[in-house]
């Protein structure tokens, strides 16, 4: 079972290294999508001994997503974990999604919410609020659905590539619709909760407008 890691990264020069680096330990392949960065996020990450694409100007995490996606598949992977470029992800942890996979799971995410301390309460309360708004779009419990410690099955990629929309943050949250619509369980792993130095990249209005539109759409197209 091949697996391998997938990073999309934008302006990460000061951690890129340190978290491929680290990933390496886990996972024999890194793959770094740099999203349009203007310092030396690309440099850094091969650096690190990081596989790197790069974007010429800036999209979106879900198109550096979706660029990875195409890559690895492409490459023949059947498992991918993707995690953050911002330090925000502990790279150790890769090993807990690798095995839920080993065990058949199709789709994880992880979960801060069973210990969110050093989470800002600001950010705690919006997580909590927007997981229980997709859990209840989805039809299943996703206790952390803002998380972008993930892991997807070749068979899961191939379906979002196929049918999903977005191209921003709101991209993950779509795959957790679209996987859910077509009757995947989603597993939770938990993961822990850092922050330090990193700067959120989140547009706090245009994002959640554009959050909440979605989840307008699926309820259109999917009623229950």
């Amino acid at each position: 079972m091949q697996c391998a890691a997938l990073i999309p990264a934008y302006l990460e020069e000061r951690h890129i290294r340190r978290v491929v680096g680290e990933a390496r330990k886990h996972i024999e392949r890194v793959l770094v999508v740099d999203d349009g960065s203007a310092d030396a996020t690309s440099s850094e990450a091969r650096a690190g001994g990081g596989e790197v694409l790069r974007h010429e100007r800036n999209q979106g995490k879900g198109a550096a997503l979706r660029t990875g996606f195409r890559h690895l598949l492409d490459a023949g992977v059947e498992v991918i974990v993707i995690l953050d470029g911002d330090g925000q992800h502990v790279p150790a942890e890769i090993a807990r999604f690798v095995g839920t996979a080993r065990h058949g799971t199709m789709l994880a995410v992880g979960n801060r919410m069973a210990d969110p301390r050093g989470m800002p309460w600001l950010r705690l309360l919006t997580n909590r609020g927007m997981s229980a708004l997709v859990s209840q779009v989805c039809g299943q419990r996703i206790p952390d659905s803002q998380c972008g410690f993930r892991m997807l099955r070749r068979e899961v990629v191939e379906l979002l590539l196929a049918t999903a929309k977005t191209s921003a943050y709101e991209f993950e949250t779509e795959m957790l619709l679209v996987a859910s619509r077509q009757g995947y369980r989603i597993d939770a792993v938990p993961v822990t909760t850092v922050y330090a130095d990193e700067t959120s990249k989140i547009r706090p209005v245009r994002d959640t407008l554009a959050f909440l539109r979605m989840l307008r759409r699926f309820r259109r197209e999917f009623p229950r």
